[in-house]
């Protein structure tokens, strides 16, 4: 015999959901708040730059996501939703009135999704096209977004077939891991010669 419909079920499932996606996303700011980004592989320890390194980070799960069909689509849309919210956080601590937050939000959120449909094509396009499309990301003068863009675009890419490993469900259940960063070996070249 059939259990019968609890109304509660689909609140209860909701909220795990927004829990299990709250998770991931913790995950990806915890990650792209690493100081290596910003010591070591050359990203600008500025508030683009921040936002830069997160757009990475979040690029390679929805990446990842796309190779699921509609339940991927689906925590793919919960990602971006808690995007936009933890940006309507960062205006208002910035100091951004109540009235001019929701405009700003929608822009950042237009530039972030043209900005990840930029990696996607760069990445199929081919390594020259990724370093391109990293280098262009970065919030800082063209010869040193260059420089970083290479160890950067590695990372990256590392990190996308890292994500292609985990499981959908661990992914859904909110269990997302990078691995450790080592040291970008020209930043081990420069601590031998001090």
């Amino acid at each position: 015999m059939p259990r019968p419909l609890n109304p509660l079920d689909r609140l209860f499932r909701r909220r795990l959901a927004k829990r299990n996606t709250d998770k991931l996303y913790g995950v990806i700011v915890a990650q792209a708040r690493l100081p290596v980004f910003y010591r070591n592989f050359g990203a600008p320890d500025t508030v683009d730059g921040r936002f830069v390194v997160l757009s990475f980070h979040l690029f390679a799960l929805l990446h990842r996501l796309k190779k699921e069909g509609a339940p991927g689509r689906e925590l793919a849309q919960q990602l971006m939703n808690r995007f936009a919210r933890d940006m309507e956080t960062v205006l208002r601590e910035v100091g951004i009135g109540d009235l001019a937050i929701p405009k700003k939000v929608r822009g950042i959120v237009a530039s972030s999704h043209a900005l990840l449909q930029a990696y996607d094509a760069a990445l199929q396009a081919g390594d020259a096209a990724f370093d391109d499309a990293i280098a262009e990301a970065l919030p800082t003068d063209p010869k040193r977004a260059e420089a970083a863009s290479r160890a950067l675009a590695s990372y990256v890419k590392g990190i996308v077939k890292e994500l292609e490993r985990q499981s959908f469900d661990g992914l859904c259940a909110g269990e997302l891991h990078f691995a450790e960063i080592d040291e970008h070996p020209w930043t081990r070249r420069k601590k031998r010669r001090a």
